[in-house]
């Protein structure tokens, strides 16, 4: 080992070298603005995409977009999503979901079951916030799911956007599901797309 060598080596030593180095960079951070969060009196601004608590949708005219398909039900990974649908003894051959139940212990935020849904009925929202004394209030019902969607709907409506699931254009708040028709009698009409 050469002089020059053993003289840095010792001087880097004695003047703590690393020490400097590695206080250049808390130096460095000293002086930047805090990005802390002072969290129930600051709230963040979450992105539109985020995957927040499920909710059920209407229609704009109140109708429920669920038709019990149970495809949500088939792609949730966790299984945490539970769908009893029955037929809707008014109008033949079309069917309702008449329990809907998610339990949200399970689920893993995933968005899988609002991607199977073929009418949009599930969102995701931005509410995050599931602190509770209870672990039996964390099974989501039908009535809950959908106060969850309308109270936060602007929210769920954002998300399907973000996904490309759905359009704010007239046409896409227009569509209805298509159910297959009696052969003697036409339970319902043609939609628009379709005639």
């Amino acid at each position: 080992m050469s002089v020059t060598a053993l003289t840095k080596q010792i001087l880097q030593a004695a003047l703590f070298y690393e020490i400097w180095d590695a206080m250049k960079v808390t130096f460095k951070h000293m002086f930047h603005k805090p990005m802390t969060l002072q969290y129930p009196r600051e709230q963040r601004t979450l992105p539109d995409t985020h995957r927040g608590a499920l909710a059920l949708l209407r229609y704009d005219d109140h109708q429920e977009r669920c038709v019990g398909c149970d495809l949500c039900e088939a792609a949730c990974p966790s299984r945490c999503i539970k769908v009893i649908s029955s037929e809707d003894p008014e109008r033949p051959l079309q069917r309702f979901a008449s329990e809907f139940y998610i339990d949200i212990t399970k689920c893993v935020f995933c968005g899988y079951c609002v991607e199977a849904c073929p009418v949009n009925a599930l969102a995701m929202t931005k509410m995050y916030e599931f602190s509770t004394h209870d672990k039996r209030t964390l099974m989501f019902d039908k009535k809950r799911l959908y106060e969850i969607g309308e109270r936060h709907l602007d929210d769920a409506k954002k998300y399907l956007y973000a996904h490309n699931q759905e359009q704010n254009v007239e046409e896409s708040r227009e569509y209805r599901y298509y159910f297959p028709q009696s052969v003697l009698k036409p339970t319902q009409p043609p939609p628009k797309h379709l005639s």
